[in-house]
C-alpha cells in the first residue's frame, strides 16, 4: 500500500515496472482475476492498470513485447500481450473504482512513453550525468538504485 501512496503522488510522472509486465486486452478477465482478489486482501491494494499503447512508439523505441495469447493460461480469451522489464509509461489518471465487494480498488490509467519524450530524456541525461564515476556493472547497478 506504501508503493500505491507513493504512485498516487506522482500523477502525471514516469513509471516502470521492474519485471514482465503481462496484460490482457480483456477487461474483465484483468479486474475479476487480478485486480479486485488483490483488493480483497488486507495488505493490498487493488489496481486495474488501463493502458494506452502507440505501436509505433513500441517500434521506434526498440520497446520489446510480445502477443502470446495463443501461449497464455487463459488462450485466446485473454489476449495477453507480454511487455519486457523496465518498459516506460507515464501516469495520467488514478481513480477509485466503486465495487461492492472492495474498497481498495483503483483505476490507473497509463500511456507509454517513447524515446521523444521530454521528461524522459531529462531524467536520461541526469541519470548518465550522475553515473559518470562508473562504467559496466557499477553504472547499471546505480541507475537501477536509482530508479
Amino acid at each position: 500500500m506504501e508503493d500505491f501512496e507513493k504512485m498516487k503522488k506522482t500523477k502525471g510522472g514516469l513509471m516502470s515496472f521492474n519485471n514482465f509486465l503481462s496484460t490482457s486486452r480483456n477487461r474483465e478477465i484483468s479486474f475479476k482475476n487480478f485486480a479486485r482478489p488483490a483488493a480483497l486482501n488486507t495488505n493490498s491494494v487493488g489496481i486495474l492498470f488501463i493502458m494506452n499503447i502507440d505501436t509505433a512508439i513500441c517500434t521506434n523505441s526498440s520497446t520489446p513485447f510480445a502477443e502470446v495469447s495463443k501461449v497464455g493460461y487463459y488462450k485466446d480469451k485473454e489476449e495477453e500481450i507480454l511487455f519486457t522489464t523496465h518498459t516506460i509509461f507515464r501516469i495520467d489518471r488514478i481513480e477509485r473504482i466503486e465495487d461492492k465487494n472492495a474498497d481498495r480498488l483503483w483505476q490507473v490509467n497509463l500511456t507509454l512513453v517513447g524515446n521523444q519524450d521530454d521528461e524522459l530524456n531529462k531524467l536520461t541525461a541526469h541519470l548518465r550525468e550522475e553515473s559518470t564515476w562508473a562504467t559496466g556493472w557499477a553504472r547499471l547497478g546505480f541507475i537501477l538504485f536509482k530508479l
